[in-house]
């Protein structure tokens, strides 16, 4: 198909909403799938005879309408459907994601020690200002960023934590490897707000997406408290399901 056959000019209707609307098109008709990459900015202008800004304001529209998103230094691909995210006594993030088919993957951010202040000693069951590691990791599905995880331990009782985790990637395997081979979730509290810009540009999500935020605690055997955890997740990507 031609150019001209494609984009109808002097009819009263923008030609970014008529790139929006045969992407639209090429999505329904399955030409394009849920976690395709679309065509770059440069083929696109080819294909539709229209300059960059042209093409760039239809992507934008359609990020809007959350029918695509945009990934720095990635491109632009097609949204996925919402993925559903049990919470349970027993919630674990690798296995939400595989039941849906997708590859769970978790990208370290950021380490460091801290002392409890009265909310976290609280969660942890430890006294102000105790030592805590803080472990920050964004954690994917098939390399789409649906969290941003912040935990953290009491650094006297699992002095390896950060070591494990920087191998496997993986709190299950943390908290295994200091003898804790099972634990459930005592505490969910989960409420929404926008993002920050930092979480903003690490979950390759608008400033206009809410977020859920999930504040969790997750005990050992003997009910101590062996982590607290806040995770932030894009409203239009995850949806927390409650279960028994």
């Amino acid at each position: 198909m031609t150019v001209d056959q494609l984009m109808s000019r002097g009819d009263g209707i923008s030609l970014w909403r008529q790139i929006a609307q045969h992407i639209r098109a090429d999505i329904r008709g399955h030409v394009l799938r849920p976690g395709d990459r679309l065509p770059t900015e440069w083929d696109l202008t080819h294909r539709f005879g229209v300059n960059r800004h042209t093409v760039r304001r239809a992507l934008a529209a359609l990020a809007e309408d959350g029918v695509v998103r945009a990934e720095q230094g990635r491109g632009t691909f097609v949204q996925e459907g919402v993925m559903a995210y049990p919470i349970s006594r027993r919630t674990r993030f690798s296995e939400a994601v595989r039941k849906h088919g997708r590859r769970p993957q978790s990208e370290l951010l950021n380490v460091k020690i801290d002392h409890a202040d009265a909310r976290i000693a609280s969660a942890l069951r430890v006294k102000v200002a105790t030592p805590v590691w803080v472990i920050e990791s964004v954690r994917r599905a098939d390399g789409q960023a649906v969290s941003i995880a912040t935990h953290f331990f009491d650094k006297r009782r699992f002095p390896r934590v950060v070591d494990v985790f920087r191998e496997t990637g993986s709190i299950s395997a943390a908290l295994a490897d200091a003898g804790i081979d099972e634990f459930t979730r005592t505490r969910t509290q989960v409420s929404s707000r926008l993002p920050t810009p930092d979480e903003t540009r690490i979950l390759q999500m608008l400033k206009t997406r809410p977020l859920l935020v999930m504040e969790s605690v997750d005990v050992d055997r003997d009910g101590k408290p062996v982590e607290f955890g806040i995770a932030r997740f894009p409203a239009d990507r995850v949806e927390l399901v409650l279960q028994p």
